[in-house]
């Protein structure tokens, strides 16, 4: 019998044929720009910015304006005026990835779109249980999986701002502290556009849980690479960090600052395999084929193909 070919749901473009679809987008962003908005050892460049973040931009703002004439569908087919309702975008990828800068980017970049001004960034940190929590639950090494999220206040929070409530406040989380930082939030108040970066905006419930936060999704994205890159961008990032946050007194990793390279290297690996890596593939990496669209990145952290889902 001949051999019959499994359709993809994916459309393949290698990086010069994902370029070529930015069309006439205008590049909104300068060098000073990059700087504020680069991760940690993340070599973004404005060649990045022109052949990869433009084109997605651009299929963004269709997107939005494709569901905006939708709502307003709806509006006039139930005769009524609806609250505004804002445009979601999720972000996933593992730790180390590049997700945070993507997001960032994005952010930047639609935020000088006319239609849509009012872009908003939230990322699922504030979400982790306080460490207390954690601690209490022995969870603690466990931080980043997707037990250690107040998975049921994210759904609230994404729900709260998809109906057009006029500002809805979520938790700080702070890196320095490694922890929640008790009697602060941050408030969305009606946006044109939200995106939802973390870990787990892809994933579903353990525990019978019917509504996920990528429910409220009109487009999800996955940051992806491949795993002994990732790992070593993490590694890189360490050290790194070993250098500047890390030598801060109040830095929850401070302990770390004082390490050889060669300690440093060992460190990095150890939480690595047991924590951030194990993750990805138990977690995150099966996630991926939930999202609209893949950024697949190489070993230079550039993006060198794109995977978009057939409608």
């Amino acid at each position: 019998m001949p051999h019959r070919t499994v359709p993809s749901p994916w459309i393949e473009l290698a990086r010069h044929e994902w370029a070529a679809l930015r069309s006439a987008t205008p590049l909104t962003l300068e060098e000073q720009d990059l700087t504020r908005l680069r991760g940690i050892n993340d070599r973004l460049s404005l060649d990045e910015v022109v052949e990869v973040y433009l084109p997605l931009s651009r299929l963004l703002n269709l997107y939005v304006a494709a569901t905006q004439e939708l709502y307003r569908a709806t509006d006039t087919f139930l005769g009524s005026l609806t609250a505004k309702v804002p445009f979601v975008i999720g972000v996933a990828g593992s730790v180390a990835v590049g997700k945070s800068t993507t997001s960032r980017i994005l952010q930047a970049l639609l935020s000088r779109w006319p239609d849509h001004p009012e872009v908003a960034l939230l990322t699922t940190d504030g979400f982790l249980l306080p460490n207390e929590e954690l601690e209490r639950r022995g969870l603690l090494e466990r931080k980043g999986f997707p037990e250690s999220y107040d998975a049921a206040a994210l759904v609230r929070f994404v729900s709260a701002v998809k109906s057009g409530q006029s500002e809805v406040s979520a938790p700080v989380y702070s890196h320095l502290r490694y922890d929640i930082v008790p009697d602060e939030c941050i408030v969305v108040s009606q946006p044109d556009v939200l995106i939802v970066e973390g870990l787990n905006v892809l994933q579903t419930g353990t525990n019978g849980d019917t509504v996920f936060v990528s429910d409220f999704f009109d487009f999800a994205i996955y940051v992806d690479a491949e795993e002994d890159d990732i790992m070593r961008w993490y590694i890189e990032r360490f050290h790194t960090l070993r250098q500047t946050a890390f030598r801060d007194p109040r830095s929850y990793f401070h302990r770390y600052a004082t390490l050889s390279d060669d300690q440093a290297d060992a460190t990095a690996h150890d939480i690595w395999t047991r924590i951030n890596g194990r993750n990805l593939i138990e977690n995150v990496l099966p996630t991926r084929s939930r999202a609209d669209l893949i950024l697949r990145k190489a070993g230079d952290h550039a993006v060198n193909r794109v995977y978009l889902r057939k409608l």
